[in-house]
Order: structure tokens, then sequence, then C-alpha cells
């Protein structure tokens, strides 16, 4: 059997949170005023200190996409990410570097992430991952554009117990070794997925890891620094058909 290394992305490998770094670089691009990201960003704010579970909150982050085209999300998604690598301080280092072991050790890398393919693909390209387990959100067979909700299938959104039960899932239809396989979590939420392999690696101060750990003998990583700013885009200088504007 396979041994296998899965990772958290927000805050683990990385060091921000991915869905809202390309929010604010997508209505950038698409030239809308600061002010409608800082609104959204203060509404999920709201959402969580109303204790609104993050699956929840991730199911209303993909509404915001509702009529806007795949192509034009994927495009700038990349773009996205190219901006981040330039500004620097994307990755936390000690978990890339753990993640560069394991893929020097043969181990499979599957990224285990409440984000979604088009900001997760580049990055999986840049560190080798072999897998993504992630929200996805569903299309328009027809327009090809993102109607707002999440694909009707199961562990969606990728979120707290539904990481552990993809985990399984994956394992089983991949031959791992659960039980000789690592997992990389920094949130309380990771916890059922941290529990379904052998050897768990808590990453930062979250205090319910830290004495979940401390009681399972888990690992420690430390957490993710401040990520760098990130430049925006100039929307005078993107060209978007004017077809693909939401």
């Amino acid at each position: 059997m396979t041994r296998a290394a899965f990772f958290d992305v927000d805050h683990t490998l990385t060091t921000s949170v991915g869905l809202f770094r390309f929010l604010s670089y997508w209505y950038a691009a698409t030239g809308r005023p600061p002010h409608h990201y800082v609104r959204e960003r203060q509404r999920f704010k709201a959402m969580t200190a109303a204790g609104i579970r993050r699956e929840e909150t991730n199911r209303a982050y993909f509404g915001l996409y509702a009529g806007v085209d795949r192509a034009l999300v994927e495009g700038l998604a990349r773009d996205w990410f190219t901006a981040e690598l330039t500004a620097g301080g994307h990755f936390n280092e000690p978990v890339l570097t753990a993640l560069h072991d394991h893929r020097a050790a043969g181990d499979l890398i599957v990224l285990v992430s409440g984000s979604f393919p088009a900001l997760l693909e580049p990055l999986a390209d840049q560190v080798g991952a072999h897998h993504i387990l992630c929200s996805e959100p569903e299309t328009d067979p027809v327009t090809d554009t993102y109607t707002g909700r999440l694909v009707r299938r199961p562990h969606q959104p990728m979120i707290g117990q539904a990481k552990a039960d993809a985990v399984r899932l994956f394992a089983a239809a991949h031959r791992i070794d659960l039980a000789a396989s690592t997992a990389y979590g920094d949130h309380v939420s990771d916890v059922p997925m941290l529990e379904t392999a052998g050897r768990a690696v808590r990453v930062g101060c979250d205090p319910t890891l830290r004495q979940l750990g401390a009681r399972s003998g888990w690992g420690y990583l430390p957490g993710a620094p401040d990520p760098h700013p990130l430049p925006l885009p100039d929307p005078a200088a993107v060209r978007i058909p004017e077809r693909l504007l939401p």
C-alpha cells in the first residue's frame, strides 16, 4: 500500500485565506470599487461572529460567483497566483518543507481544502501535489457559468467532517495506508481529518488543537506568518472580453 500526506491549505501550507485574497483581486481586476470587497468581507466576518458554521459561510461565498463565466475566474485565478508568488511570502515555509520531504520520500501529496479548483490547481502545480480534494462550484452546462451553488455530491463543502470522509474514500480508492500516512491542519475544523491519519501535525497555536495534540502525541509546526501585501491589478491593464464581465 501507498503512504500519503494530506495538507490543509489556508494558514497551513499558505499564509492567507486564498478565497478572500482572490476575491479582492477579482473585484479589482473587473473594476469594482474597493468598498465592494470590504462589504463582503465584513458580511462573512459577521456571519462567523454570529456562530454560523464554516460549512454555511463557505456555501455563501460561492454564491458570489453566480452567473460568472468559469473561464474568466480560472484565468484571473492564474494571474492572482502569479501575483502572490511575485509578492513573496505566500507559503508557510516549514510546512512547504515538510511537503517537499514527503514528496521526496515517495508519498502522495493531497491538498484538502474548502477552496475550489480554480485557486488550487495553480498551487498544486507549483508544489507538486498529486491530488486535490476541495469544494466544487457547480457550473451551468450550457453557459459554462457558475450557478452560485456547490455540486450536489457528498463531501461538499470540503469543511470539517467532509474532509475526513473524503480522505477515507480517497484512501480506499487509491490503496492508501492511512495508518502510515500524515495529515496537517491549523484549525479545529481540521480535527476530523487529522484523526484519520496515523500521524497528525498541528500547525500554529489553535488552543483546541494544542490540547488534542498534547493528549494524542501530534507533531507540531509553526503557524503561518502574516502574508505580504498583495498588489492589485489595474482593471485598465486587464483585457477581459466584455461578454465575460459580471
